[in-house]
């Protein structure tokens, strides 16, 4: 007799539980983020140069004045904090003389040459007055620095210098070159002028200078 084959039971499958679902949800890797293209730095320009203002060019020199004519009127800052003008000056004699720069060898033996002979010219009356282009801050620690007694005049932009021929083409070191021209000028009390000297040589300049006060 044949013999009936044993039924097969049916297998069952175990329904995943929710930790074995979140496990392998767990384990998935995040989608790595796509990467953006790098933008191309872009190369910066240099920044354009600002052009160099140019300086004013000095005035033009109208010549020394002339002698017996009335000198040049003049307003100058002065390192005493005050501003001296010929005006102020009327009644009084004027000894103004222009040099190249302060604290420089020529124009520091002629400003002490004055300073040590200041009296002699007090006794006729009158006042010394230097004047340069330098600044008022400048003068002051020249001034300072070799005790000087009578002020320092700034003329920046030249005018002064220009009116009184002082400033124009020169000499130096066998090349011409454009620059204060060393002149004094002494002027009366009613403004003329007395008596003038240009291209000044420094030793005994001053003697010449307090000889011709002295003949007023």
């Amino acid at each position: 007799m044949a013999t009936k084959k044993a039924a097969k039971k049916p297998t069952t499958k175990k329904p995943t539980t929710k930790k074995t679902a979140t496990k392998k949800a767990a384990t998935k890797k995040p989608a790595a983020p796509k990467k953006t293209p790098a933008k191309t730095a872009t190369a910066k320009q240099p920044a354009a140069k600002k052009p160099a203002a140019k300086k004013p060019a000095p005035p033009a020199s109208s010549g020394a004045p002339v002698v017996g004519q009335h000198a040049p009127s003049f307003s100058l800052a002065a390192d005493d904090g005050k501003t001296h003008s010929l005006a102020g000056y009327a009644g009084k004699n004027v000894v103004l003389y222009f040099y190249p720069r302060d604290d420089t060898p020529g124009c520091t033996v002629e400003a002490c040459d004055f300073r040590d002979n200041l009296a002699r010219a007090t006794a006729k009356g009158a006042v010394v007055l230097g004047v340069s282009r330098d600044t008022i801050a400048s003068h002051a620690k020249f001034r300072a620095k070799y005790s000087l007694t009578f002020p320092l005049l700034s003329d920046a932009d030249l005018a002064v210098h220009a009116a009184y021929g002082a400033w124009g083409k020169k000499v130096m070191y066998g090349k011409e070159v454009e620059g204060t021209i060393r002149s004094t000028f002494l002027i009366d009390g009613k403004g003329v002028l007395r008596a003038a000297w240009s291209k000044v040589k420094v030793d005994g300049h001053v003697d010449a200078v307090l000889t011709a006060l002295a003949a007023l």
